[in-house]
Formats: C-alpha cells, sequence, structure tokens
C-alpha cells in the first residue's frame, strides 16, 4: 500500500493546471445509456473512479474507450446486453448509482446494487427512489439491490419536490425525465454547476431541458436522443484545493483554466482570512506573500454555498490561523476524522456533533497520520506543506478517485513530496 511524504519547505510558487471535473464526468459518462448513438467527452480526468464507471458501463454492453492519455473519453451504447449492475463494480463507487435514471428511461427497467464509496455519511438513497417514482417508476429493495421497473410505455412526466436538494437525485431525475412522455417538473433542485455541465450536454443530445443552475428545472420528455460532443467543466474541488497550497505553505500559485464563478462562497471565506485572489487571462493567482491567515467561521451548505468537499482542506488552513473559528458541517455526518489526524500534527480542534472548533496554533508538526476518505487525504498533505519536519500520509489509495498526479503537481511549484510503497 502506497504513502506519502510531504516535507515543508516555505512558500511555494509556480503554475498548477486544474482537471475536468470528476463529479462532472461522472455524472455524463452514464448519460451514454439514454442513446444508441456515440457519446465523446473531452477534458476529461484521469482518476481511479472514471475507470470504475468505464468497467460499469462495459458490464451493460457499452463501448467505452479512453483515449489522448485519457483526457477523451469516447462511448457508445447501441446495445445493452443486460440492465444489473453488480455489487463488485457499484461497491467501489457511490456514483454507480447514476445508472439508475438512464436505465429506466432507455430499457423500463433497472437492477442496481446499493452503491459504496468514501465512509462519510449515509447518504440514503429513499430521495433517488421517490424521484424516479414521480415518473411512473416502481421501485423496491431486495437483497442489497434496487428493482426498478417502469410502467409498459414508459415513464412519465411528473412533478416532484425534492426533501432535500441531493445533486445525485437531481442528475437521475433530469436524465430519467428526458425520454419520460410529457413534462416533468423538478423542484428543490441542486443547482451545482456539475448538474448545469449535465443538461448542457443533454441538450447537444436533443433533450429539452430548462431552468439548470435554478431550483426548479423543467424538462419536456422527447422519443430519442442523439450522439455528441461534450467538454467536461473546471474541477471546482481541484480548484478549491489547489487554491489552499499558497494559502496554507505561503507564496504565489497559479489555476490554470480554473474558473472563480464555481467557488463564489469559498473564495469569500479566503478573502476574508486574508488571501489574495485575481483572476488572469488563463485562469486564477492565488498568493499569500506576507502577513497572517485569520481565523474565520464557515458552514458547509449546498451550492452555491460553500462546498462539504472543501471542508477538510479549510480546516487544515484553519489549524494555523490566527484567532478561533468553527466549522460546521451540514451536509454529510461522519465528516471531521480527518480532525485526529491534524491533532497528530499538533492542531489544536475540538468535534462536538456537526460542529468543530480549532484554535491556531504557530505551527504544525509532521508526523505519521492516517486518510480516511478522498477530502481528508488531501487536507492532510496541505497541512504537512506547511508543517515542521516530514509528514508521512498512509492509505492514500482514497486520492486517486479525486487527484491526478497530485504529487507531479505539487512538484511543479516547489513542493517536497513523494510517494513510496510502504
Amino acid at each position: 500500500m502506497d504513502s506519502i511524504l510531504v516535507t515543508g519547505n516555505g512558500p511555494l510558487s509556480g503554475t498548477i493546471p486544474i482537471a475536468g471535473a470528476k463529479n462532472a464526468c461522472l455524472t455524463l459518462m452514464p448519460a451514454t445509456l439514454l442513446t444508441e448513438e456515440p457519446l465523446t467527452l473531452t477534458n476529461a480526468p484521469r482518476l481511479s473512479d472514471i475507470k470504475t464507471m468505464s468497467s460499469l458501463l462495459r458490464s451493460f454492453g457499452a463501448e467505452v474507450s479512453l483515449l489522448n492519455d485519457g483526457l477523451v473519453i469516447a462511448m457508445s451504447s447501441h446495445d445493452l446486453a443486460t440492465v444489473r449492475a453488480d455489487y463488485d463494480i457499484v461497491r467501489k463507487m457511490r456514483a454507480s448509482n447514476l445508472v439508475l435514471g438512464p436505465l429506466l428511461a432507455r430499457a423500463g427497467e433497472a437492477i442496481v446494487s446499493l452503491p459504496g464509496g468514501c465512509a462519510i455519511g449515509a447518504r440514503p438513497m429513499d430521495i433517488h427512489i421517490t424521484a424516479l417514482e414521480a415518473l411512473g417508476a416502481t421501485i423496491e429493495l431486495k437483497e442489497g439491490y434496487l428493482y426498478a421497473r417502469a410502467p409498459l410505455n414508459g415513464l412519465r412526466g411528473g412533478r416532484h419536490k425534492m426533501r432535500f436538494a441531493s445533486v445525485g437525485a437531481t442528475e437521475n431525475f433530469v436524465m430519467a425525465a428526458t425520454l419520460s412522455k410529457g413534462t416533468s417538473v423538478l423542484e428543490n433542485a441542486a443547482r451545482e454547476p456539475e448538474i448545469v455541465d449535465l443538461v448542457q450536454c443533454l441538450r447537444k443530445m436533443g433533450a429539452e431541458i430548462d431552468g439548470e443552475g435554478t431550483s426548479t428545472i423543467t424538462i419536456q420528455g422527447v422519443e430519442r436522443l442523439h450522439g455528441a460532443t461534450h467538454k467536461v467543466v473546471c474541477d471546482r474541488i481541484e480548484l478549491g484545493t489547489y487554491m489552499l497550497v499558497p494559502a496554507i505553505a505561503g507564496g504565489e500559485v497559479t489555476l490554470v483554466n480554473g474558473q472563480l464563478d464555481l467557488l463564489t462562497a469559498f473564495c469569500n471565506k479566503l478573502h476574508e482570512a486574508g488571501i489574495d485572489i485575481s483572476e488572469t487571462g488563463d485562469g486564477i493567482t492565488v498568493k499569500r506573500k506576507n502577513g497572517i491567515v485569520r481565523a474565520v467561521d464557515v458552514a458547509t451548505e449546498v451550492f452555491p454555498g460553500f462546498p462539504t468537499d472543501l471542508q477538510a482542506q479549510m480546516m487544515a488552513l484553519m489549524c494555523t490561523a490566527e484567532g478561533v473559528c468553527h466549522l460546521e458541517e451540514k451536509i454529510f455526518e461522519n465528516r471531521f476524522m480527518h480532525a485526529p489526524e491534524l491533532i497528530r500534527m499538533g492542531a489544536h480542534i475540538e468535534v462536538k456533533g456537526g460542529l468543530a472548533k480549532v484554535t491556531g496554533v504557530r505551527k504544525l508538526k509532521g508526523a505519521p497520520v492516517m486518510a480516511t476518505d478522498l477530502r481528508a487525504s488531501v487536507s492532510l498533505i496541505l497541512a504537512g506543506l506547511a508543517a515542521e519536519g516530514e509528514t508521512k500520509v498512509s492509505r492514500v489509495y482514497h486520492l486517486d478517485r479525486g487527484y491526478e498526479q497530485l504529487v507531479g503537481k505539487l512538484k511543479e511549484v516547489g513542493g517536497i513530496v513523494e510517494r513510496v510503497s510502504d
């Protein structure tokens, strides 16, 4: 099993390219199941989750090719050999549940194992189930699998208001509704950029959808969708993570292809903490030339609020900020598992339920720590960039799910980072 060694060495500088969004690409890939014609994605991230989704789609009979060193994904689902998504593949990644809506819409049935993924909370499937039931589907749980079936004449348009603005349930509903008969309306829909990106791709495929990026999305069902080519949006979580590199370690870093409008709430908190952010011709420049980082309170929210996927990284920054701050996790339970590891590095953190109190210390100290999930992994690496001595982060296989070439990108800006086999 691999580990990553990080040695703090002062201010960093240079450029880091930002990849296409993992969460967007994992949503776009199942859209191939909606059409018999080819769907091609460009600006794809090169991650283990993409390979897992490729394997899942191939298990249905889809053709999936990773081209141009993985930056292009060419897919074709002209024939579906099965509608069953087996546990052995689905357990590796929660986004596997996004095949449920497309399979129901295209084939009229789906058998999908309950998903796996990081252990950061229950993230129940009932929100997905009730959304698809509003389109006429019948769904039951048997022996760990969801057995879903559309009416004999196919899914029908329906109106549904979600009890929570779930990203995945919004995506499943929208994809299923594209081929439903009549008009479908989803209220309290999630507003994330990844959903906007999905809708833009579906529209290129012939879907009739309005309201993406708002809390109400309207879909007019069509008889069929056709092929398309679509560029995956910039990964806002990778962007936010690397924006914190100079904020934590000092220095100035330019994030090529970064888009500020994807992270307004996050950027506001960095400004409040005293970090300089500016747009450039090819992306975003972040710097902390001198001065201290101020402690700021953070509460995670659904988009356009502060992203839960940047909470762990923000906590790493707050560990050496001046003052006391509170971080409130409102999206997932069990998402402060990185706190005990940061404490091993000398951080002063108190956790009670969904609230963490962080009192800044002058300096963190390198230590052996263990990653518990994807975002916790990178938060510990960020902390290591600002710590005295060497930090060894173990169980870093989580990182391969969400960050491509992380070690190389950090080395490009002067970080002392190495991946080693234990």
